[in-house]
């Protein structure tokens, strides 16, 4: 795949997320009730970002968590050797019935990704409301759904991918935009 050009750089990032943390306050009137879930991989350091900053702003420890959505993918990824799904693991920090879920990922897309969240999100219990939080919502959507919190529209045709690199998995932080 070639680069045909990086849409957020280190600071564009940071300025976003510190954006939609003070929105995430400001829709929920505070903190009461709410968790941050990050969806693996990279919404997980990303929801992590975000937490930092919320309790920063807010002084609260705010709870977070990580999901693994790999059973609830239409697309299941299989292990070579045992043929058997590959499982990460979801972890969250506190219970989340009648709790305000906030989902964290990189990239909204078709919306298969974040369907398979709250798939998953729904059998872990039953959260009183689910928003969603995303860096960059490139479009082409399959399934109505729609991001409450987004870093930056980033308009692509089919036959580009968006890619985020974040220093946590990856050594930088980048969005960039590949021709396939």
């Amino acid at each position: 795949m070639e680069q045909k050009a990086s849409v957020m750089d280190e600071a564009a990032i940071r300025r976003a997320l510190t954006r939609i943390s003070h929105e995430i306050i400001e829709k929920n009137k505070g903190v009461e009730d709410l968790v941050l879930v990050g969806i693996k991989t990279r919404g997980v350091p990303l929801a992590e970002r975000v937490k930092k900053r919320i309790n920063e702003i807010e002084d609260v420890h705010l709870p977070g968590g990580e999901l693994d959505i790999t059973l609830y993918r239409d697309d299941l990824t299989y292990n070579k050797e045992s043929r058997e799904p590959e499982l990460v693991d979801s972890h969250l920090e506190v219970p989340i019935n009648g709790k305000k879920v906030v989902l964290i990922d990189d990239v909204l897309y078709t919306g298969r990704t974040v369907r398979a969240a709250m798939d998953a999100l729904m059998d872990i219990g039953r959260p009183s409301q689910i928003q969603l939080a995303v860096l960059a919502d490139r479009g082409h959507r399959e399934l109505p759904i729609r991001a409450d919190y987004v870093g930056k529209n980033v308009p692509t045709s089919q036959k580009e991918v968006v890619t985020v690199s974040l220093n946590e998995n990856d050594g930088l932080d980048e969005v960039s935009i590949f021709q396939k």
